[in-house]
């Protein structure tokens, strides 16, 4: 284990060799160093000295007795690696048995191990002999698929060894050799590639006999089985280091086999049949076979060429005693020894499909039973059942067409000139669109509905809503007519229309298959549109007129290719001052649907709820009316019209809006001019103060007595420092003198009054955190005129002023510390004095001390 050096090896002897054969003697070295390529030299002893056979590196080291053997290349060195050769020695004989040694010439740094190896090599003569049955060479067997038959080989040898003979029965596939199944050297069976199945279920054997023979019985023979035969025999030896070696082989062809097939073919190819005809197939089955035997047959059928036996179905069969199962309208019939006849009567549709038998050959045994020898399977063959097509065609009119968008379009389908229909034919239809499109592009067909072989209808993806929801109605009027009925037509219901006629065909199980589809002829839905077109006139019926008259203007309308419109009629204002209701300007006063429905819009004025009237006049003209007109409602007034047509389902559609000129009130008046500020005496307070916010009016131009004045004031509130946010109305005070507050979330409080004929005090009663932010006041001035009546004036906004809000610090936090103290002051107290009694009363102990003697020396136990 601790030593390293070159080892050369070769086999263990002696080596048993068969006179005649070829030799090959293998000599290896390892451990060695220097190149990975080593020389070898051979030499031979029969006694004592050792003669020069040949060598890998020196072509003059063989001996002169060796050197025409070595040359005709009988004696030769293989190599099979960079370590290891072979010496070939072909036609061995008696004289070459001896001693032969292995060198290999030290390529080490320093000699280590051994650098030769001999070998004992015996030659014996040759004693095996192989032979087929009866010493004849070969013979021919002619058999039928599902035969047997058996072959004999017999192999003997007289060597003076301990040998062992291998037999291989083999067969001729193509240009080479195949094994079938051997008995080895070591008595073992061992059958071939692809003949384990066959082995392990007895159909092929091999048994040994008297005379040394060797038997091969094959049951069930395929015609895979037929070919040339031989027995091929090697004979085996045991060497030194006991694994058995193989000296010699020999073989001898025994048999030439041919099996004919046994073929199942149907008589016809391709078969094309009318529907009502009968079907005639014959299935032949091509054997040579003279014996006795029974075919069992079985037709299948198939709706593809690929399907296997399990997935086709079985129409009919008879087994080998020639009993035929049931059937109504199939029958199967043997016509002679070799052909079975398959007619099926009254064909359908349904019947398309591929056709093929499967027939079985069994022959009868010794014991009386009858025995499966061979199956086939034919080709099918492809049946196509032609349809009896009714011959007919197919009109399609328009009984209505539109002129208009939501007139009704009806189309009719009809059937015409039928002929060869049977009682068995039902028809149904399908209707298609198609739609028109510029240039060169694609149409494509749409499908609006089908029918089924029961009627049953099926909606296409198009208008599928409007089916259900009974806008396109699909009925059959008679037998032969079908109609398409549009209730209400749109324009993108414009286009081509045609219907598909299908037959529908009953089949022998009471189904229905579509036969055949016969097309119409389109029809094109159109008509001419054109823009429509709406005008509006406003006409002011009374030249001039004063704050606290009536204003009256009336709208005429007039349009063009609208089928019987109605009109909705919407009055609007657009004020000069800023609205609060309306910061856009626009203000939508009162309107009048197409149902001639009045409904108040944006008109909020609860004091003159009925100040606005709108009417219809004609049934293109309009008039509005607004009495005690006020100094506030002047501005531009429109009519809006909207033309509305009749659309399906009883429900009007928009057609197209108009505006009409504007009407201009303007009342020329000297009054007053109205200012608004807001003023604080302390716009910063503390939490819990009370704030006071005054709203200041102010009058320039013609003075007025405060009898003939009254405003309506509202104070607003923005909760940030910049305007950014939605104001908040707090609270807000009539002409009438009634407040009226908002909801508020905090403990807060408001109070409005007015303290004077033009000023108006807000009071924050407990402020919060909450009330801060910008505040203003919104006035409405009114005005009493001098023939009585209240004007009112437009809205007056002040300029914000902000109400800041702080919290006071000592009042905060001045009785939260007086309490604090006190309580810490009461509980010091009190745990003093719950102290010094505790140590008074309850805690005294009198402890009695032993005297000690004042001494140098302790006493004992206290040291």
């Amino acid at each position: 284990a601790f030593c390293r050096g070159r080892i050369v090896r070769v086999p263990k002897g002696p080596l048993i060799r068969v006179v005649g054969t070829e030799v090959a003697i293998p000599c290896s070295v390892s451990d060695y160093d220097g190149p990975s390529e080593q020389n070898f030299d051979w030499e031979f002893s029969r006694e004592t000295d050792f003669v020069r056979i040949v060598s890998t590196w020196d072509s003059t080291f063989t001996s002169e007795e060796y050197q025409k053997r070595v040359g005709r290349g009988d004696i030769k060195l293989r190599r099979s690696s960079n370590d290891a050769v072979e010496l070939v020695i072909r036609n061995i004989q008696p004289a070459d048995q001896g001693r032969y040694k292995c060198s290999t010439p030290s390529t080490d740094a320093t000699v280590q191990g051994n650098y030769d190896a001999e070998v004992q090599v015996k030659v014996i003569s040759d004693g095996l002999s192989v032979s087929g049955s009866k010493a004849r060479s070969s013979t021919s067997l002619r058999l039928s698929e599902g035969d047997s038959f058996k072959l004999r080989c017999s192999a003997i040898t007289t060597s003076p060894e301990h040998t062992h003979l291998h037999v291989t029965w083999q067969i001729k596939s193509g240009s080479s050799w195949q094994d079938i199944l051997s008995l080895t050297h070591e008595g073992k069976f061992q059958p071939g590639p692809g003949y384990e199945e066959r082995y392990r279920s007895g159909d092929i054997r091999l048994d040994t006999g008297a005379n040394d023979t060797y038997r091969l019985s094959v049951s069930q023979a395929s015609s895979a089985d037929g070919g040339a035969y031989r027995c091929l025999v090697s004979e085996w030896v045991r060497g030194a280091d006991g694994l058995w070696q193989k000296i010699q082989e020999k073989s001898v062809e025994i048999a030439t086999v041919s099996i004919q097939r046994t073929d199942v073919v149907i008589s016809t190819s391709n078969v094309s049949v009318t529907e009502r005809d009968s079907l005639d197939l014959t299935c032949n089955i091509t054997t040579d076979r003279s014996g006795i035997f029974q075919a069992e047959v079985m037709w299948y059928f198939s709706a593809s060429p690929d399907d296997t036996l399990s997935d086709a179905q079985l129409l009919l069969s008879m087994d080998h005693d020639s009993v035929v199962s049931d059937s109504t309208l199939i029958s199967l019939s043997h016509v002679d020894r070799n052909s079975y006849r398959l007619l099926v009567r009254d064909v359908d549709v349904e019947d398309s499909g591929y056709y093929f038998c499967e027939a079985a050959i069994w022959v009868p045994l010794h014991n009386g039973s009858w025995h499966k020898v061979v199956e086939r399977t034919s080709a099918p063959v492809s049946v196509v059942v032609t349809a009896l097509e009714p011959d007919y065609d197919v009109f399609l009119n328009a009984s209505k067409t539109p002129k208009f968008s939501d007139d009704p379009t009806e189309l009719s389908c009809r059937i015409t000139n039928v002929q060869d229909t049977e009682a068995n034919i039902r028809f149904t239809v399908s209707w298609y669109y198609r739609q028109h499109l510029p240039g060169d592009n694609v149409v494509t067909e749409e499908l609006l509905a089908s029918m089924d072989a029961d009627w049953t209808l099926i909606p296409g993806d198009r208008g599928r809503e409007r089916i259900q929801n009974g806008e396109i109605i699909f009925s059959k009027k008679s037998a032969d007519t079908f109609s398409l009925r549009i209730q209400w037509t749109s324009e993108s219901d414009r286009g081509d229309y045609f219907c598909v006629i299908s037959a529908w065909s009953r089949h022998r199980n009471n189904s229905w298959v579509k036969s055949k589809d016969v097309t119409s002829a389109s029809v094109n839905i159109f008509w001419a549109t054109q823009d429509y077109t709406l005008t509006v006139e406003a006409v002011k019926l009374k030249p001039f007129f004063v704050a606290g008259h009536t204003f009256e203007m009336t709208c005429k309308v007039s349009s063009k290719n609208i089928k019987t419109p109605r009109y909705s009629v919407l009055i609007t204002a657009e004020k000069p001052f800023t609205d609060q209701s309306n910061p856009n300007g626009t203000t939508r006063i009162i309107s009048l649907n197409q149902d001639s429905v009045v409904r108040l819009e944006d008109w909020t004025d609860q004091t003159r709820v009925d100040g606005v009237v709108l009417e219809k006049v004609q049934e293109n003209e309009f008039r509005y009316r607004m009495y005690q007109t006020q100094v506030s409602d002047a501005g531009l007034y429109r009519c809006v019209v909207t033309a509305w047509s009749p659309g399906g389902g009883g429900m009007w559609r928009e057609a197209v809006n108009g505006l009409s000129n504007p009407i201009q009130i303007d009342f020329q008046t000297s009054g007053p001019v109205f200012n608004v500020s807001v003023h604080s005496d302390n716009p910063t307070i503390y939490q819990g103060e009370v704030a006071d916010l005054l709203c200041i009016i102010t009058t320039e131009g013609m003075p007025l007595e405060p009898d003939d004045m009254s405003f309506d004031v509202s104070w607003f509130a923005v909760r940030s420092f910049a305007l950014d946010r939605e104001p908040v109305l707090l609270a807000s005070l009539d002409r009438r003198g009634i407040v009226t507050q908002s909801r508020r979330n905090g403990s807060s409080d408001l109070s409005l009054e007015r303290i004077s004929p033009l000023e108006f005090r807000l009071r924050v009663h407990g402020c919060e955190d909450h009330d801060f932010g910008n505040h203003y006041c919104v006035v409405t001035p009114w005005v009493r005129s001098a023939t009585g009546v209240w004007q009112r004036e437009p809205d007056i906004k002040a300029k914000p002023i902000f109400l800041s809000v702080k919290m006071d610090v000592l009042n905060a936090f001045k009785y939260p510390l007086l309490i604090g103290i006190g309580l810490a002051t009461v509980i010091g107290l009190l745990s003093c004095l719950i102290g010094y009694c505790s140590s008074r009363w309850c805690c005294k102990k009198e402890v009695q001390e032993t005297r000690r003697e004042r001494r140098r020396l302790m006493s004992m136990e206290m040291d």
